[in-house]
């Protein structure tokens, strides 16, 4: 590991790369599926939200297998799983009810990546050096940004040609390749003797990672919630308001919208690609406490999003003003979230990282189920003051983002 990057981190990210692009494909092709069969931003807002329930629920869980469990075996095992898990919505598709099927599959896909993404956290520390740990998120970052972008960009291409079972065909092999390739990996690992039942253990686990960041490391609450507050705001808007604009009020036909949505999806994953690399390139050169003003940033392009729909416009001129500004918030917010999590892998001791990603990951999770049901509702009964919502939520993210402030002053 002379360089900080070791062979078996390179794997991790390669299986990351096959793994988040399958990921990618199968979040962009069922709700859009969804939107396309149901017409109701109501429902897409509903099923979206309570998706996201498990991956709050699961992310504690999976911290408390990845600080016991030899973390290479949880990435195999949840990746053969989701094959398995598409391959029978290909047989039942046409046999069973759409809506309750695309809530149940996406109930298990969100609940498998709550466990599945604290196992790749907590490797990091253990497979680079220290002084390489901020370029190790970048990479993954940028790896998680790369599937976002070539995912629904190739995913809404295909998809409008071909209709929803290939893509879901591509993503099941996906899923497939990664798990073998993952099997080559090796993580360091010690296994525990625990004294305690198991059940007992955990739950003695969980509150000592609770009590950490609430009493010991208050700072890593305090960034909790400023996560949870873009999660409301800002996130479940980019996750309901970009279909609902893009498919239903930008005037494109059907076939159209879902391939303009596609891209705007790539947009989204290229944003998060140049945050990225931005991250990546500076590393150390980027002071911790100055993280906030991204926050800040990504709330202020929210507001040509809402002029944009305010005022006439023709629709690709309007559609690229929504990209140019989805492509800055997801470079801002990328920025924040690498920061964020190498301040955390860094600070928290070894034998709490995974229960403390977990809980991190957890609690601002828990937001954005309510923000995407929140905004599925407006956006149902808003039609004609959209611009309204825009701009609220360019208010609000921009004061999380001066609550941050306060908040990543209090690290040392």
């Amino acid at each position: 590991m002379k360089n900080g990057f070791s062979r078996d981190f390179v794997l991790v990210v390669i299986g990351q790369i096959i793994s988040l692009f399958g990921n990618a494909v199968v979040r962009f092709a069922l709700p859009v599926h969804l939107l396309e069969v149901t017409g109701s931003a109501a429902v897409l807002g509903v099923v979206s939200g309570l998706a996201f329930l498990p991956m709050a629920l699961m992310a504690p869980i999976g911290g408390i297998i990845a600080d016991r469990v030899n973390k290479r075996n949880i990435m195999v095992f949840l990746d053969f799983f989701t094959c398995g898990l598409i391959l029978l919505f290909l047989i039942l598709y046409g046999k069973v009810d759409l809506v309750g099927m695309v809530l149940i599959l996406l109930l298990l896909l969100y609940g498998i990546s709550g466990a599945y993404q604290p196992s790749v956290q907590a490797s990091i520390p253990v497979l680079v050096e220290e002084s390489r740990v901020m370029q190790a998120n970048a990479v993954v970052n940028m790896v998680s940004s790369l599937s976002g972008l070539l995912g629904p960009a190739l995913g809404g291409a295909a998809y409008s040609v071909w209709g929803i079972l290939p893509v879901m065909a591509v993503a099941a092999g996906c899923f497939f390749c990664s798990a073998v390739m993952e099997i080559f990996i090796h993580i360091p690992y010690a296994k525990r003797m625990g004294r305690l039942p198991l059940l007992r253990e955990a739950a003695g686990e969980c509150v000592s990672s609770i009590v950490y960041i609430t009493r010991e490391k208050p700072e890593v609450g305090k960034l909790t919630l400023c996560a949870a507050g873009v999660n409301l705001f800002m996130s479940g808007l980019m996750i309901i308001g970009l279909p609902v604009i893009v498919m239903q009020e930008l005037g494109f036909d059907p076939a159209e919208g879902a391939r303009m949505y596609g891209y705007m999806q790539a947009v989204l994953g290229a944003g998060g690609l140049a945050g990225g690399l931005g991250a990546g390139v500076l590393g150390q050169r980027m002071r911790m406490e100055q993280s906030y003003r991204f926050l800040m940033l990504a709330g202020v392009l929210l507001i040509p999003m809402g002029l944009v729909l305010a005022l006439p416009c023709p629709p690709y001129a309007a559609y690229a003003v929504l990209a140019l500004a989805a492509l800055g918030i997801m470079a801002c917010a990328s920025v924040y979230s690498i920061q964020v999590m190498a301040q955390v892998q860094t600070t928290v001791p070894a034998h709490l990282v995974g229960k403390v990603i977990a809980w991190v990951l957890a609690l601002s999770n828990c937001a954005q189920p309510v923000g995407q049901i929140l905004y599925g509702a407006l956006f149902e009964n808003m039609r004609g003051i959209m611009p309204v919502i825009f701009f609220g939520a360019a208010a609000v993210t921009a004061l999380t983002g001066w609550y941050s402030r306060g908040a990543v002053s209090d690290f040392h």
